[in-house]
């Protein structure tokens, strides 16, 4: 029987020759990677060891994106770096980039760190913390980029996991008018942690304040900092494929954060597949991703694969709707993006702002714009594509994890264009991320690791390791294999923990969290496709839903929404808003109860917290909070749980 995805004819030539297609992607991208010595073999793995791709190879990713680039590029824009809130602008040209890097390569040299040693960084997105990635990652070691806002106790953990010889801040950011004072947390973590760094502080320009205090044992302003690599050495250092290039630590509940370790090939090879397959992004494109280099998007489409093309980037600094509500649609038409790259809870937040910001500024600059970071919504790309966008750009979803470096089910860029008649056509379908791309082979299970049949909900896996997959954690690879491959007995695929479904087309629908699942009397009903529901009532701007212990059926629902500016809450309308979800699922959709409340529980990347919500009904302890944007969204739920307990859903 032929593939379902054999249609698209770059999957079925994958199929047919999966060592051959990396073969001939490594030469076609042999002017964007470098190879100082091609590899010997594509792919090898005996679990529980950990696989390796491009064995033999030697390359660099800092290379890459700076030494092998200013040649062709040199007084072309790398970076242009926005802060809206402070009105600061600057322009970084690929040869000032190389420049930067090559200094920060040889400071760290003559601070003595080098191959496989690491580095911390605990910086907002500027154009210092971007070089000591690649400065970082030139010269062997390893880096870890800490989202700059993080707790001291979040950072702490994370300075524990990856003992870095040197940490890189700044002396504090400014957060919608807030003062965040990030040398002062840095401080603090390390009052907590036993690791003792050194630390390079970034004076804030243009700051008229009094400067965080200096241990002049530990600390240094940047300036001095450089100035101790003033003759050193810059040279590059060639790795192999396999040798780590950083590390990432994704958030943890109550458990530490997993250090996430990507590797110099494989991780290269794997953004620019989904640079150029997803995103169709070339030299000619301009970039404007408002994620932070503290997540994955960020190393991965903000640091590594723009600089690894030759493109230019917006390096935003600042957050989408402060100090103005149409800061983001300013930044589009002021610096003329031609790729749009944002999360749906951006798009959320954009669309309960109103679309009257979006027409108000020239957007022809737009070819396309894609998400991911959890589900676009139906209702939220109809409003991105018929109402921001007039219906003149693709808006397109897809799914990847940290632990994957870059796109694993997507759309592909060249088949969603206005292409001539007779070549392969593919449909977006709204609230589904599309499909796997070349690399990427899935399957959705039960509870045991059984495939299930198209429509049928369970968990998806992926089959067998591809290129930019993390082959272990730092220095942990027991953890790695218990939590990621060994879930089912007897079974060796790797363990998404995402539920989902896949439809007669091969398109995969996710429905959030395996954990997250409602199972209302037998039946699985994902939190997306509730909050989905919700956001088709002109009522509603944002929503999120849990399931929460029910004595007859197991489980029910509770649900918290935020109203469209306009609405005011009331019991009609929360009774109306369980009816419009009844119209979808039928009874079995039963509510615990509904609440109004002003915001949502969510991490600084976006993403909701719907576990803080159900601990809240449960009375279990909330875990780590470390990750969260604004702490009040928790004493909101908290007594929006109150009421809900008191005024119970009759059914």
């Amino acid at each position: 029987m032929e593939h379902v995805y054999s249609k698209y004819s770059v999957y079925k030539r994958w199929l047919e020759d999966q060592e051959g297609y990396w073969r001939e992607f490594l030469e076609k991208t042999s002017n964007l990677i470098y190879w100082a010595k091609k590899p010997d073999q594509i792919f090898e793995w005996n679990p529980p060891q950990p696989f390796r791709w491009f064995t033999g190879g030697y390359t660099n990713a800092g290379y890459s994106a700076v030494d092998y680039k200013v040649g062709r590029f040199g007084d072309k824009t790398a970076y242009i770096y926005v802060n809206p809130e402070l009105g600061l602008e600057r322009r970084v040209t690929y040869g000032e980039l190389y420049n930067l890097v090559c200094r920060f390569s040889a400071a760290m040299r003559a601070a003595g760190v080098g191959r496989g040693d690491s580095v911390l960084i605990y910086m907002p997105n500027t154009v210092e913390a971007v070089a000591a990635i690649l400065a970082a990652a030139r010269i062997g070691a390893v880096s870890s980029t800490v989202f700059a806002g993080f707790s001291p106790k979040a950072v702490a953990d994370r300075v524990e996991l990856v003992e870095p010889k040197i940490i890189f801040t700044q002396d504090y950011s400014v957060r919608r008018g807030r003062r965040v004072p990030l040398k002062e947390n840095i401080d603090e973590a390390l009052k907590i942690s036993p690791w003792r760094p050194r630390m390079v502080v970034v004076r804030r320009s243009l700051m008229e304040e009094k400067e965080p205090p200096m241990d002049r044992g530990r600390d240094m302003w940047l300036e001095e900092f450089l100035e101790m690599g003033k003759a050193g050495d810059c040279s590059p250092l060639f790795v192999e494929s396999n040798e780590p290039l950083f590390v990432l630590p994704t958030s943890g509940t109550t458990a530490k954060p997993k250090p996430v370790v990507h590797v110099h090939g494989g991780y290269q090879v794997w953004i620019i597949h989904g640079a150029l397959l997803v995103y169709g992004l070339s030299s000619d494109d301009v970039i404007f991703n408002t994620s932070d280099i503290g997540w994955v998007v960020g190393q991965s489409y903000i640091v590594f694969a723009p600089t690894i093309l030759g493109a230019t980037s917006v390096l935003f600094d600042g957050v989408i709707d402060h100090p103005r509500p149409d800061v983001f649609w300013e930044v589009v038409e002021k610096y003329r993006p031609t790729l749009i790259w944002t999360s749906p809870t951006a798009a959320r937040m954009l669309m309960r702002l109103g679309a009257h910001h979006a027409r108000r500024h020239d957007l022809s600059s737009v070819k396309r714009v894609v998400t991911a970071g959890e589900v676009l919504n139906p209702e939220v790309w109809r409003w991105l594509y018929e109402e921001a966008f007039q219906k003149r750009v693709p808006v397109i979803d897809h799914w990847w994890q940290t632990e994957l470096s870059g796109p694993a089910i997507g759309y592909y860029h060249a088949l969603v264009k206005d292409m001539p008649q007779g070549l392969e056509f593919m449909q977006i379908k709204p609230g589904s991320a599309g499909v796997p791309i070349p690399g990427v082979e899935v399957e959705v299970v039960d509870e045991k690791g059984n495939p299930l049949p198209p429509g049928q909900k369970g968990t998806l896996v992926i089959k067998k390791p591809f290129p930019g997959m993390t082959p272990t954690l730092w220095k942990d690879h027991r953890r790695y294999m218990a939590d990621y491959w060994e879930r089912f007995e007897g079974k060796t695929v790797y363990y998404t923990g995402d539920a989902a479904y896949v439809d007669e087309d091969g398109y995969v629908w996710f429905g959030g969290r395996a954990d997250e699942v409602i199972k209302i009397a037998g039946h699985r009903i994902g939190t997306i496709e509730v909050e989905s529901a919700l956001l088709t009532h002109p009522a509603v701007a944002e929503a999120a839903v849990v399931g929460v212990p029910d004595p007859i059926r197991g489980e029910a629902i509770a649900a918290f929404v935020v109203l469209r500016p306009g609405w005011s809450p009331s019991e009609a309308l929360r009774r109306e808003l369980i009816e419009h979800v009844r119209k979808t699922f039928g009874p079995i959709a039963v509510f615990a109860g509904m609440e109004f409340v002003n915001m949502l529980p969510r991490t600084r990347s976006g993403k909701i917290m719907r576990r803080v919500m159900k601990r809240l009904w449960t009375g279990e302890p909330l875990g780590d909070l470390s990750t969260i944007e604004d702490e009040a969204s928790v004493d909101e739920v908290r007594e929006a749980v109150s009421r809900l307990k008191v005024l119970k859903i009759e059914e």
